[in-house]
């Protein structure tokens, strides 16, 4: 599978200076810039950026900070992942998209979801009893903006519009357009209905639990007569020289963010056997470069996937350490892929 897109991840997490400080925000959006201009250099196919508002994460407009990577590249596809599409509105993401696609020379690549935190609702003023039909309504305006003509357009979240022209216009012809999938089936179904490519976030447990999904926008595609494209999947990981290096820097701050996250949702703090658990048998890519490349061509091949996107970044890690990851990723993890792919 030569033709395999190979992406790194991040949500701008604030991480530590070499005297073990935390960034500033601004500092930790230039550090993504930084890391993001590393990746395009090595030939990773995409970066990736996601939306949070949240004080452990530097990224609340990712469009913004894809403009900047884009003025620091030449090749390299800039993603967010993901856009809260529910609680923005359609027609100013695609303005947003379009002008980083225009900025890039059509590298821009929207990736919608619901997401999984809900800051963005109450800040924005929606109300969370509305989570589904914010999110059916809004993804059904925009797939229709995609055609890029007058649109037409009535629903109960936002103001009608009536044979209204959206500007700027891409240079393709159609914003490159995902949907991000966190395990619901109602939301494989409504992508494969949109004919729009999904990308699933796979984030503990065994890759292969989600074959069904992958099924089922097969099925799905297949009944309501759109294109079924490649799916893409993404998992959290990280690349040092060795394995045990990869661990022992990986692990706290991953336990910081695990634990703070998980407080908020009833969950137990992590143990170091739960980690070590997942590390070896679920969806966490960890390790020397050979160790990483082994297991992402694993759950290539069982999954069948197209894509494979690694989020690079958790907590409060390193800066000399992220970016000794992004370089090992690009320089090494990506051809050791393609290589056993190929074999």
């Amino acid at each position: 599978m030569t033709d395999l897109v190979l992406g790194l991840d991040t949500f701008g997490d604030v991480p530590q200076d070499a005297a073990g400080a935390p960034l500033s925000h601004a500092a930790a959006v230039r550090q993504v810039v930084e890391e993001a201009v590393i990746a395009d250099e090595l030939g990773v196919d995409v970066i990736a950026v996601g939306e949070h508002h949240r004080p452990e994460y530097s990224i609340s407009a990712p469009e913004t900070v894809l403009a900047g990577i884009a003025s620091r590249t030449s090749r390299i596809k800039l993603a967010s992942g993901v856009t809260v599409l529910s609680s923005d509105d359609p027609v100013r993401v695609f303005q947003r998209f379009a002008t980083v696609d225009a900025i890039s020379d059509g590298r821009a690549q929207a990736i919608l979801g619901r997401g999984s935190f809900t800051e963005s609702f109450p800040l924005f003023g929606y109300d969370l009893s509305d989570y589904d039909v914010l999110f059916e309504e809004k993804l059904d305006l925009f797939v229709k903006l995609l055609d890029e003509k007058p649109v037409t357009w009535s629903g109960t979240t936002r103001a009608a519009l009536d044979n209204a022209d959206v500007f700027p216009k891409t240079e393709s012809g159609r914003l490159d357009t995902w949907v991000g999938v966190g395990g619901s089936p109602q939301s494989v179904v409504r992508t494969a209905r949109h004919g729009l490519p999904l990308m699933l976030a796979i984030i503990g447990g065994s890759p292969a639990r989600f074959g069904p999904y992958i099924e089922l926008y097969q099925r799905a595609a297949e009944k309501f007569g759109t294109v079924a494209h490649p799916v893409g999947m993404h998992s959290p990981g990280f690349v040092a020289d060795t394995d045990e290096e990869a661990r022992e820097l990986f692990y706290p701050s991953y336990k910081v963010m695990r634990d703070r996250i998980g407080a908020l949702r009833g969950w137990p703090p992590l143990r170091r056997e739960e980690f070590d658990a997942e590390v070896e048998h679920g969806s966490m890519y960890l390790g020397s470069p050979e160790t990483v490349a082994r297991k992402i061509a694993g759950a290539v091949k069982t999954l069948g996937v197209g894509r494979f996107d690694m989020i690079y970044s958790a907590g409060p890690q390193p800066v000399a350490a992220r970016t000794r990851a992004v370089e090992l990723f690009g320089a090494k993890v990506a051809p050791m892929v393609r290589d056993i792919l190929a074999g």
